[in-house]
């Protein structure tokens, strides 16, 4: 991993732009994040930003679409592979305790998990082929995908950015963050739920009174 390090911090313009878009596609569709984190290319990627040798929105915008598209490729891979992806040589590699975290995390969670798995290391690489194998709705894969894609990407690339030369200090606690940020998003969303079945209980309780404020 250092060997591959020490080349993206040669790289620099499209060349930069295309082998990060290309480990962020790869983490899902190819496994690739289980070798190498997603937040380290692209933490490296917005690094490369802060000292001008590439574009900060193009990093955003590669780094963005790779996460996206290689999710969904990941969820095809699921789908199409079904079980036997598990049993394959690959999936025996990745191996049963990984798995079968992945799995829990899913069956509890449903479509949430997909955009909440962004920001958990394995979860990240594993969670898009189970929504397949699950046969998850595409339509409400793709929502969750994009959203928590487009999140990810752009608040690693921007800490790369803002990190600059420093950006390796935080390659080790970034996935601890990134579990704290999924519980608060986790913890939001369940706040945002209550809230809204409140109003929608005091709207149907309005309803059913009177102009006096007795029932009709």
């Amino acid at each position: 991993m250092d060997t591959l390090i020490d080349t993206l911090t040669a790289l620099s313009g499209w060349a930069a732009l295309l082998v990060v878009g290309a480990l962020a596609f790869g983490e899902s569709a190819a496994f690739v994040g289980l070798f190498l984190p997603g937040e380290t290319a692209l933490l490296l990627g917005g690094a490369l930003a802060a000292t001008g040798r590439v574009s900060l929105p193009a990093m955003v915008v590669v780094s963005t679409v790779g996460a996206i598209a290689g999710d969904s490729v990941g969820y095809e891979i699921g789908r199409w592979s079904g079980p036997p992806l598990r049993r394959s040589r690959p999936g025996r590699w990745v191996g049963e305790r990984r798995w079968t975290r992945a799995e829990q995390f899913v069956a509890r969670h449903g479509p949430l998990a997909v955009l909440l798995g962004r920001w958990v290391g394995v979860l990240r690489t594993l969670v898009p082929a189970l929504a397949g194998m699950n046969r998850m709705p595409y339509r409400r894969f793709l929502l969750f995908n994009a959203v928590g894609g487009a999140a990810w990407a752009t608040t690693v690339v921007l800490v790369g950015y803002l990190a600059g030369a420093s950006w390796r200090r935080l390659e080790n606690h970034l996935g601890e963050a990134g579990a704290g940020i999924a519980a608060l998003v986790l913890i939001g969303l369940a706040a945002a739920w209550v809230i809204r079945r409140r109003r929608r209980r005091r709207a149907g309780a309005g309803r059913d009174r009177g102009p006096r404020g007795t029932r009709s």
